[in-house]
């Protein structure tokens, strides 16, 4: 069992006082037993197992099933999005599955590095009409091969640059690959494949509510089908995330495997397909996630066989990400 120190009790305690809506959700594995532990403004409650948007945490499932896909034969990491996509021009070079799920398609260095917004900063200017207010995580497939047939790169490995434009077009992929659509597809994996009873794609009536700092509910992202979903929209539960995290420490897929080599680099971390990966000890992997305000971290290390993840429906990003960061090194004192 984790012990929390002063530390982590502190900062929690900081979170969630005057949060009126707040829950905070911490679960970690260790030596084969789960611990969740839940709160709020008035300390720590019982575990409702919550349900929470977990944002860019997505990727890494699109790139899980994007592996049993080329396990199965199904896809290759070599074949083109153009193999997926209709309507784009003959000749021309568009990015491989294996450069768009390691952040070095090009497409980045192009559109910007964290937001399908800067894609719609140029279009709005070149008049196709998207106008004020949008939500930067609506895009139709029209939209979606414009910029494909437009922003066109060349035929090399980028350096790394993390594009949600990427997973758009990685969850278009597979969805086409399927015969399905990316929705269907990626429930059917949560649920069969990876026994994540409580997590789905979108937001339902399940969800956790999402605050900002001043208490105000700023609704969420993802909560219509559109084809910048693959990039952040799964929604799940601690102990779901968790039952992945053994997943892939114990290499239950054999598919998986792919997910855990090194692609590529950032400046701070090694970089599978999706995964971050600590330098020098590939063994560690971890992705964050935020959507409207909710925030998740979900971090395993294959070597000790532990987890951990942190939920939470506030927009705190500063504190979270200190958390995120004090949990590390409790387990480490740990193990």
């Amino acid at each position: 069992m984790i012990i929390y120190d002063a530390g982590v009790q502190a900062l929690i305690k900081k979170m969630c006082e005057g949060k009126k809506h707040i829950k905070l959700t911490i679960g970690t594995y260790m030596d084969g037993e789960n611990a969740i532990h839940v709160f709020d403004e008035t300390g720590e409650i019982s575990n409702e197992n919550y349900v929470y948007p977990i944002g860019s945490v997505t990727k890494t499932f699109v790139a899980s099933l994007l592996s049993k896909y080329v396990h199965e034969g199904k896809m290759s990491l070599d074949d083109s999005i153009s193999k997926y996509i209709g309507g784009l021009d003959d000749g021309r070079y568009y990015p491989t599955l294996k450069r768009l799920a390691a952040h070095t398609s090009g497409y980045s260095k192009l559109l910007g590095a964290n937001s399908i917004m800067a894609v719609f900063v140029d279009e709005v200017k070149e008049g196709f009409g998207i106008g004020g207010g949008y939500n930067p995580y609506n895009l139709t497939l029209e939209e979606m091969t414009r910029i494909v047939r437009k922003k066109l790169v060349a035929d090399k490995d980028y350096k790394w640059n993390y594009s949600n434009f990427n997973y758009a077009l990685l969850g278009y992929a597979i969805g086409a690959a399927s015969g399905q659509d990316y929705w269907k597809t990626m429930d059917d994996f949560l649920l069969n494949d990876l026994e994540m009873s409580s997590s789905y794609t979108g937001i339902k009536s399940q969800n956790i509510s999402a605050y900002n700092w001043n208490n105000i509910n700023v609704g969420h992202w993802f909560e219509k089908k559109d084809f910048a979903a693959p990039c952040g929209d799964i929604s799940a539960t601690a102990e779901d995330l968790l039952t992945y995290a053994k997943i892939n420490m114990n290499d239950e897929k054999p598919y998986l495997a792919l997910c855990h080599q090194k692609y590529t680099e950032s400046r701070t971390y090694d970089m599978g397909l999706a995964w971050h990966m600590i330098k020098g000890n590939n063994s560690l992997i971890f992705h964050t996630g935020q959507t409207s305000t909710p925030l998740a971290w979900l971090m395993i290390s294959k070597e000790y066989k532990c987890a951990y993840v942190v939920l939470l429906n506030y927009g705190l990003d500063k504190e979270f990400v200190q958390l995120g960061n004090l949990m590390g090194n409790v387990i480490a004192k740990q193990i």
